[in-house]
Order: C-alpha cells, then sequence, then structure tokens
C-alpha cells in the first residue's frame, strides 16, 4: 500500500463506476438506457465516494484522485512534491478504468449506432459549442469543487469530523455540481478522468466509434487546471 497505489486505484474506480453510469444510461439495450440525468449525476457521486474510499485504503489519505486538485492543494500548501506521483498514478488509474468499463460493455459498443453516444461514455462534450464559455464552466465547476472539499474538512466547516464521514460529504459535493452545473459541459472538473478515458476511446477497437473529438480535449484540462489554480490561490490568500 502506497499514496501512489491508493491513488491509482482510487481514480480507476472513479472512472470506471462514474463513466460506467454513463453507459449505463445511454448505450443501447443496456437495462439502464434513458433513465436521464439524475442517474447519471448521483452515478457519478457515488463514484467518488468509492473513489475516495479506496484510495484511502489502499495507501493514499490525501484521496485527491483529480489532478485539479492535487494540484490546487499544492498551490494552496507552497509543496509541490506530491504533483508528479500523485497526477501519474491519476492518469494511469484513469486509463485502466476505461479500458475496464470498454469490457465490461462489450457486447453494446456494436449495438449502439450513434458515435457520439460511444464517445460520451469515456469523455465530456460541449451542450452548446462555444470554447471560452466551455472552459468558464469548467473552472467555475472545479473552483467549487476545490472550495467544497475544503469547506468540508476546514476548522470552521467541520475538522473534527466522524471518521468515514468526509468522503459521503465530497460526494454530495460532486452530485450538487452535477445536478447544478453540469448541464453545459457534462462537469469534467477532473483532468484524468476526461483525458485518459479519450485516449482510451481513440485507441480500442469500438465498432463505428467515429473520432474523440480532441479539439475539444484541451477545455476539461485546462479548465479544471485553472479552477483548482486560481481556487487554491484564493483560500491561500483568505487564509493569510
Amino acid at each position: 500500500m502506497s499514496p501512489f497505489l491508493g491513488e491509482l486505484v482510487g481514480t480507476m474506480i472513479l472512472v470506471l463506476l462514474g463513466d460506467g453510469v454513463v453507459a449505463n444510461v445511454l448505450l443501447d439495450k443496456s437495462k439502464g438506457q434513458n433513465s436521464g440525468w439524475i442517474v447519471i449525476a448521483t452515478g457519478w457521486a457515488f463514484a467518488v465516494l468509492v473513489g475516495v474510499f479506496t484510495a484511502i485504503a489502499l495507501g493514499s489519505p490525501d484521496a485527491h484522485i483529480n489532478p485539479a486538485v492535487t494540484l490546487s492543494f499544492a498551490v494552496n500548501s507552497g509543496n509541490y512534491s506530491k504533483i508528479f506521483p500523485y497526477i501519474s498514478a491519476q492518469l494511469i488509474g484513469a486509463f485502466l478504468g476505461a479500458l475496464i468499463l470498454w469490457l465490461h460493455y462489450l457486447p453494446h459498443w456494436a449495438e449502439t449506432k450513434d458515435p457520439g453516444l460511444k464517445l460520451a461514455c469515456f469523455s465530456t462534450g460541449p451542450a452548446i459549442r462555444k470554447p471560452l464559455a466551455n472552459l468558464l464552466s469548467e473552472i467555475i465547476g472545479t473552483a467549487i469543487l476545490v472550495l467544497g472539499v475544503a469547506s468540508i474538512f476546514s476548522k470552521a466547516g467541520g475538522g473534527g469530523l466522524t471518521p468515514g464521514l468526509g468522503p459521503f460529504l465530497i460526494a454530495a459535493v460532486v452530485w450538487g455540481i452535477g445536478l447544478c452545473l453540469g448541464g453545459t459541459t457534462g462537469y469534467a472538473i477532473n483532468p484524468a478522468r476526461d483525458i485518459m478515458p479519450r485516449l482510451a476511446h481513440s485507441m480500442l477497437p469500438i465498432p463505428n466509434k467515429g473520432r474523440s473529438d480532441w479539439a475539444y480535449s484541451w477545455i476539461p484540462v485546462i479548465g479544471p487546471l485553472l479552477g483548482g489554480s486560481l481556487m487554491g490561490i484564493f483560500l491561500k490568500y483568505i487564509g493569510n
């Protein structure tokens, strides 16, 4: 057990369950087909919950499972030593989660005719393609995520939380972001969650999968990193 292993497997579980609920709702002949946005947002919240618990259990007490969160806390603390090992583990874990997702829904890819639905099972996309507006949405969503997590574990917000309660509260924050802010870009709010499954989509032998929309891919990477960094600076400033 180690922080690297915890971040890797925690992120793998996050992507497997999170992208899994999208596949359950979108892919043809899935028993969850057309069950809607509330199911997707709820599934992603539980994906975060299980991912965080897994990361902690396997050796990462920070349980970031998100490069934007790792960067935000590094900016806030001034300690950048965790950036390379954590983000490396998160990227690997996200790719593995996407690979397992592909295997799990293996018969459904050929049954689903719309290539856009197949891509949506791996990566996010905008409801209205306006790059600056889409970037802003990802910045705001990620900033709220970091603010919510920081507030939960702050001394004023609940520094003495009962052990095990924190991950449930973090999941609630993600659930709220999905329900309230997710309709614009699909709320990636996590670079690893988008870029590595998108890479898996481009590499895997998915029937009639279409393009991986690399032209959009920078937004769910840069947006969360900017949102996390800006909130890290804000929290550091008000903390002083």
